[in-house]
């Protein structure tokens, strides 16, 4: 298939191709739902937090900006950049990670995987036409929320997928700038939430050397880590950083203005976008640091350990009685696995709403 292709045949108007499909993604509900599915922290703790909708919107501004320099295609960065997190179930990763666990515990050894939930809500899930489901997006938007950078190998996927995507090569240069727009945009919203609300400090966080390099240049401006604007202009300084070395570094690989090429670099080549290579470790070791230090604190496991009950059990009751899902999931089970209708069901949810279905039906307050 053509980058520009669609499965199914669609009406040309004043738009491109990949113009109509970010319209498409932005106007369906699953884009909706975003606002209310937790990203790290759960969003009714605070207003400030960022949410998936959020972190949707600055991966895509992130993308725009990378591949408007580098010359590539800036609507097709910004459809996968707003549809590659369409998948996630509530609660953050923790969910999705549960839900994987509760499917391959007794009911399938194919369980829960995000980029492919995401690839099933734009092909399947959202329903905006007559004759067929989905969204009847292109195919580079398809392989870009399919396979974000890497080859995409997986035991579920049939063999029209492997003949399809040719799973064992990159996706385009696109989807490669939006899977890193992804990593430099969580790494500096979740760094901003967590001092924000004071569950890491720049103390711990100077355990990074990429850390003490931003600070070095915030102070540059004349500002202690004591003012209110110290954390704005690190978030800044930070994405600015990486940013640059990205751009820097990929037009190194000679990728600048290349046409939109899907399914054509084999899975042997190094990645052409890409940082520097001591940037590369800086980013690892901050990245570790998060993890030990940030998304293990207390009061996150509290709350993700809790959302985790949450799928757990909606899982358990949705596929032991069906009929407690909505009438269009129930019908569905009549020729679906219900533990897989269960699953697009508990997916689709926001956090509030699965809070609230799980109250109805435990009587327990989360």
């Amino acid at each position: 298939m053509k980058c520009t292709d669609r499965f199914h045949p669609s009406i040309d108007d004043f738009r491109h191709s990949f113009h109509r499909d970010r319209d498409r993604i932005i106007h369906c509900s699953s884009f909706r739902r975003l606002e209310y599915k937790t990203q790290v922290f759960i969003n009714y703790e605070g207003d400030y937090f960022r949410t998936r909708l959020t972190h949707s919107l600055e991966v895509s501004q992130i993308a725009r900006t990378i591949v408007r320099e580098l010359g590539l295609n800036e609507a097709l960065a910004e459809s996968i950049a707003l549809a590659h997190d369409l998948g996630h179930t509530p609660f953050g990763h923790v969910g999705g990670d549960e839900l994987d666990r509760v499917i391959k515990d007794g009911f399938s050894e194919n369980g829960f995987e995000h980029n492919f939930q995401s690839y099933r809500v734009v092909t399947k899930l959202e329903k905006r036409y007559k004759d067929f489901d989905g969204l009847n997006l292109t195919f580079a938007t398809l392989e870009g929320i399919l396979k974000h950078s890497y080859p995409y190998k997986k035991s579920f996927l049939t063999e029209w997928f492997e003949e399809t995507f040719e799973l064992d090569k990159h996706p385009s240069l696109e989807a490669m700038v939006v899977d890193k727009a992804d990593e430099i945009a969580y790494i500096s919203h979740d760094i901003d939430d967590g001092v924000k609300y004071n569950l890491i400090d720049f103390e711990t966080l100077k355990e990074s050397s990429l850390v003490n390099e931003v600070i070095k240049e915030v102070k540059k401006d004349g500002l202690s880590e004591e003012d209110k604007l110290f954390r704005y202009r690190f978030s800044s300084l930070l994405i600015a950083k990486l940013v640059i070395s990205l751009i820097e570094e990929s037009k190194k690989n000679g990728i600048e203005n290349r046409r939109i090429l899907c399914k054509t670099i084999p899975a042997s080549e190094k990645l052409p976008i890409n940082y520097g290579t001591e940037l590369n470790k800086e980013i690892k070791e901050l990245k570790k640091i998060l993890h030990q230090r940030l998304y293990k604190h207390p009061k996150i496991l509290r709350k993700m350990y809790a959302g985790k009950n949450c799928i757990q059990n909606l899982f358990y009751a949705f596929t032991k009685e069906p009929r407690l899902m909505p009438e269009e999931f129930y019908k569905r089970c009549e020729n679906e696995k219900v533990y897989r209708v269960a699953a697009d069901f508990i997916a689709g949810m926001s956090d509030r709403y699965a809070m609230k279905m799980y109250h109805e039906i435990y009587g327990i307050t989360l």
